[in-house]
């Protein structure tokens, strides 16, 4: 697969629907090295995943069944803003625990929503049962080569935008993201995956040297609650040798609250998972080693604005 010749026509595929995020260096964190940051969660719907499902729409395209999409919130609606922008059809299946702030989300970008009881693994059955009854077009929040493209839109922007680091922080749940990064830069950075010690797919994974359940819970899950790791993640982690940490709640709880006090930037607790590794000292960078974290949600539950 070349993955850069996938990710550079996404970038051009996708240009003029996405926001260019703004990026930062920040020493306030109450840290003795500078942090580059990236906020994506100034993205459309407040996440980086309208860029999975931009490219996958605009590359596939969608039949008159529309799209059906499973979701923990982000990509829900995420893909019911690409659909309804390119004037197709959406339905997103959600879980329980997606929460309100994404459920009304996705409800004000006119997509057909279904709640279903349980996880995101139990929403995925029933967007595969509604492909399969209606031949709708899936769009995947993580586990599909325009997906991973799509995402991987952001490493190339970043890249221009001047990114000096020599390590990466990505918070991780079904592996999308990171996949994207580390499809760009391969082995050219050192990618760290960040995972909340409770929904930590990747991290079992790389353990049992193969994607593997696990149960999922914490402040993180309505996003990174994914059972099991993509397996295009998997592979792109074995062979660009991705490292992985975990962090407590607690340490995502606190990054959040330093995010807002020292930029006033509101992040939902998987925003700021990446610099919890950093915050909390999981991640102890060596002497003149420069270090990036990419913020990637914002869709805070409950609302703090209503």
């Amino acid at each position: 697969m070349d993955w850069q010749a996938e990710i550079r026509a996404a970038v051009q595929r996708t240009a003029g629907y996405l926001v260019k995020t703004p990026t930062t260096v920040s020493n306030s964190f109450g840290q003795s090295f500078p942090i580059e940051l990236k906020f994506e969660q100034m993205q459309h719907t407040g996440s980086f995943k309208p860029r999975g499902a931009f490219n996958t729409l605009l590359s596939e395209g969608a039949p008159e069944a529309g799209v059906v999409a499973a979701s923990g919130g982000n990509h829900g609606a995420a893909v019911a803003f690409a659909a309804k922008t390119l004037g197709h059809s959406a339905r997103i299946y959600v879980p329980e625990v997606a929460g309100s702030t994404k459920i009304s989300l996705i409800e004000a970008m006119g997509a057909d929503l279904q709640i279903v009881p349980g996880k995101y693994a139990d929403a995925m059955v029933q967007a595969q049962s509604w492909e399969a009854e209606t031949g709708a077009r899936q769009v995947h929040a993580y586990d599909t080569v325009t997906t991973v493209a799509g995402q991987g839109s952001l490493a190339h922007e970043w890249q221009n935008q001047g990114l000096s680091a020599d390590t990466i922080f990505i918070a991780v749940g079904g592996g999308g993201l990171i996949a994207g990064v580390a499809a760009w830069f391969g082995k050219d950075k050192k990618i760290v995956a960040v995972e909340p010690a409770t929904s930590c797919a990747l991290h079992a994974a790389l353990e049992q040297e193969g994607p593997v359940d696990v149960d999922v819970s914490g402040v993180a899950v309505n996003a990174l609650g994914a059972k099991r790791i993509g397996r295009i993640c998997f592979d792109l982690a074995v062979e660009t040798g991705i490292q992985s940490i975990l962090v407590s709640d607690e340490a995502i709880l606190q990054a959040q609250n330093l995010l807002w006090s020292a930029h006033r930037q509101l992040v939902e607790p998987s925003g700021a998972a990446a610099l919890a590794a950093l915050t909390s000292g999981a991640y102890i960078p060596s002497r003149g080693e420069k270090v990036a974290v990419l913020v990637c949600g914002a869709n805070v539950d409950p609302n703090p604005l209503t």
